[in-house]
């Protein structure tokens, strides 16, 4: 590794980081809201004034619909999870370094899934599970 290449970013790019990771972890959060809601059902929009056949159907999709949101919600929190990590990273100055290589990871992958933890190069490496 060269003296010349740089190991961390400096405290102003990582505040750049910090306020796209604040500003996806607050649309997430918002999603997942949505997503709870509508698995809990207390959304507003229902069946109690439609025809009974029409009924039978809605609450079969709704079934289906419950376990999507259910599984989105949980894929949902885990991103959620994932940002706070990266919040974190920011905090103890490793946000951006590679687990695999130590490298930085490039700023624009970084600016497409703040939460990355491999470079471009380690993720091409990684096995498929």
């Amino acid at each position: 590794m060269e003296d010349t290449e740089k190991k961390r970013y400096t405290k102003e790019e990582l505040e750049e980081f910090r306020v796209i990771i604040e500003e996806k972890l607050a649309s997430a959060r918002k999603d997942l809201d949505m997503l709870r809601e509508a698995f809990s059902g207390t959304s507003d929009s229902d069946t109690a004034d439609t025809s009974p056949t029409f009924k039978v159907l809605e609450e079969g999709q709704t079934v289906l619909s419950k376990e999507e949101n259910g599984r989105l919600a949980l894929r949902q929190q885990k991103f959620i999870e994932s940002l706070e990590m990266a919040l974190v990273r920011i905090e103890n100055g490793t946000y951006g370094i590679c687990r695999e290589t130590g490298k930085l990871i490039s700023k624009e992958r970084l600016r497409a899934v703040p939460h990355a933890t491999l470079s471009i190069e380690a993720k091409k490496n990684q096995k498929p599970k």
